[in-house]
């Protein structure tokens, strides 16, 4: 009887500490399962566990592989644009076709041509920024290198369900004030600036309506 309780206070203590040495739990072709505290070069089959051995808050299909959330943190991409930019389609389609997450910003007013050139010096689109680094121009070639420099997969590792944001403006369109509108909710009309009518023929001198 004391060697079962031995034994049983044994496997209890070992699942207790598997975890706080596990940071990711892996299902492999067979379906064995493992623990591991690198990330596994194959992410299909992964999950994330936080340090009690449950699985990590956004650890979904939806989640970014762990090395592409490594080198996404550290040097985060930004993409300038315009309309009727050829080279800026070329850029995009790169970078989705590569697999790198990015934000897009684009520059089609006054205000947002003022705010790229305080950012960059220049107005001359697409810009690429990856981290700190400006590239001006579209050349395939270095757009390439600065994102292998930098550490972005040659090939895509996005998740089938991923889904590039959507561009915006580089300056936030804010929105006209509304009309004044008085208690009754009807827009409130401008003062009238029409001269009274003349007097009529008989009216005394100086007589006003």
């Amino acid at each position: 009887m004391k060697s079962i309780a031995r034994w049983a206070l044994l496997l209890c203590c070992w699942a207790a500490a598997l975890p706080a040495h596990a940071l990711y739990k892996v299902v492999g072709p067979d379906g064995k399962v493992t623990y591991t505290d690198r990330p596994p070069t194959e992410v299909s089959r992964v999950q994330p566990l936080t340090s009690s051995g449950a699985p990590a808050a956004g650890g979904g299909a939806s989640a970014l592989p762990f090395e592409l959330q490594r080198v996404v943190g550290r040097f985060p991409v930004t993409l300038y644009t315009s309309r009727e930019c050829q080279p800026c389609e070329a850029g995009r389609a790169l970078l989705r076709q590569r697999g790198v997450p990015y934000t897009e910003k684009t520059v089609n007013t006054a205000q947002d041509a003022a705010a790229l050139n305080r950012l960059a010096g220049g107005t001359d689109l697409p810009l690429l920024q990856i981290g700190g680094q400006q590239i001006k121009g579209y050349a395939a070639e270095e757009w390439q290198s600065y994102l292998d420099t930098a550490g972005y997969p040659k090939q895509s590792t996005l998740p089938t369900s991923f889904q590039f944001a959507p561009p915006t403006p580089l300056v936030a369109v804010v929105p006209a004030p509304a009309p004044t509108q008085t208690a009754a909710g009807t827009p409130r009309s401008a003062p009238s600036t029409s001269s009274p009518p003349p007097p009529a023929g008989n009216a005394p001198p100086g007589f006003k309506f």
